[in-house]
């Protein structure tokens, strides 16, 4: 198997993994329970949620609220922040670029109560420009969120710039979706005053994600129940899963300058490769994150031919996993000024640690012989 689609989920760590197990069969009390294997489970919890915030250096500015993944993630910090704080004013602003959960999030805020979304566009290095952000401020916009980098096309978003244009607008709130960035890109998050990630991006189990938030913020929750996670997510955390997230980015952040370098090296070569199909159009800007790379056919579609690679045993994606199974043009392709067909007809690679020069290699190899042997469009 050659796997290379590590933006729609990455091959667990071991480390990870064993402590998902070790916790789930020797830990397994409630940690709201008040017993002795309530309080083991509790301290571990607490230990998980100290070791998230250390690993990024916010442990005296931010808290941690584990939650299902960053989708939950996002529709809490969007919309408990706006219903929280929808008396200091109504407008919010976001890209044109951002994955469904943080876009439907501000649709659904719009329509139901009736909040003001700006959705910026992109410029040519497929980000939203720093004057546009300017721009759109005023004294009523509350929150702008921003992804970090762009899980399409692997645009890095320049998020420090953003925090200082806020400065002026101290009631506006940045929240920003780190998902196919954090234990990649060298970022320092201490600007950002909310933060979401999946743990399954980063070599963890799926179902667990966090949202680190500025320690002065109060939320509206949105599941209410208990007082699990300072009252703000009701229900039973899995401390199994905090455990294993907080092991992944561990590891993830030790060996981000190496997984860095290679990603880089694996991500030149398929550049290179795929420059010399004339056919091939490359959609990923200069400067994005080499964890990703995006190209559109200009002669097949882009289904059938990731289906005979997978046939092939060679995994890679169309669109968004998120949005492949409703959305067959890229929605973030079409912001960025692509034709329909090059929007419809995108394929997305995506590396791992575990990536190697094989690897792309023979996606070359077998991409070329595809589309010599497949109909054109």
């Amino acid at each position: 198997m050659i796997y290379l689609d590590s933006a729609a989920t990455s091959r667990p760590y071991q480390e990870a993994v064993d402590i998902f197990s070790k916790v789930s069969m020797e830990n397994f009390g409630n940690p709201s329970s008040l017993h002795q294997a309530g309080f083991a489970a509790k301290k571990i919890l607490e230990e998980a949620r100290m070791k998230v915030l250390s690993s990024l250096g916010l442990s005296s500015t931010h808290n941690c609220i584990f939650l299902s993944g960053a989708s939950e993630a996002n529709s809490m910090a969007i919309k408990s922040i706006l219903l929280r704080y929808q008396n200091r004013g109504r407008r919010a602003i976001t890209s044109s670029l951002e994955h469904p959960s943080v876009t439907n999030a501000f649709l659904q805020m719009e329509d139901l109560f009736g909040f003001e979304p700006t959705f910026l566009p992109p410029d040519e290095t497929g980000s939203v420009p720093v004057s546009s952000l300017e721009a759109a401020l005023d004294k009523n916009v509350i929150l702008s969120s921003f992804m970090e980098v762009n899980n399409e096309t692997g645009a890095i978003f320049p998020i420090r710039a953003y925090a200082e244009a806020l400065k002026p607008y101290p009631k506006a709130l940045l929240h920003v979706d780190a998902t196919q960035g954090i234990g990649k890109v060298d970022s320092d998050y201490s600007c950002c005053d909310l933060i979401s990630f999946s743990a399954h991006k980063i070599g963890g189990v799926k179902g667990s994600g966090c949202l680190l938030y500025r320690k002065n913020l109060q939320f509206a929750p949105l599941v209410s129940g208990g007082e699990q996670e300072f009252g703000y997510r009701a229900g039973t955390v899995s401390v199994a899963s905090a455990a294993s997230l907080a092991k992944a980015l561990q590891i993830s952040l030790e060996n981000r300058k190496r997984n860095w370098e290679n990603a880089s090296l694996l991500c030149a070569e398929l550049e290179k490769g795929l420059l010399s199909i004339p056919e091939v159009r490359l959609n990923s800007p200069k400067g994005h994150s080499p964890y990703l790379c995006n190209f559109s056919l200009l002669s097949h579609k882009a289904s059938v031919v990731v289906e005979a690679l997978s046939e092939r045993g060679i995994y890679v994606s169309s669109v968004s996993a998120c949005s492949s199974k409703k959305e067959p043009v890229s929605e973030v392709l079409l912001s960025m000024g692509k034709t329909q067909r090059e929007a419809a007809n995108s394929i997305r690679v995506s590396f791992s640690p575990d990536s190697t020069e094989g690897d792309v290699t023979a996606f070359l190899a077998n991409l070329k012989q595809i589309l010599s042997e497949v109909k054109p469009l």
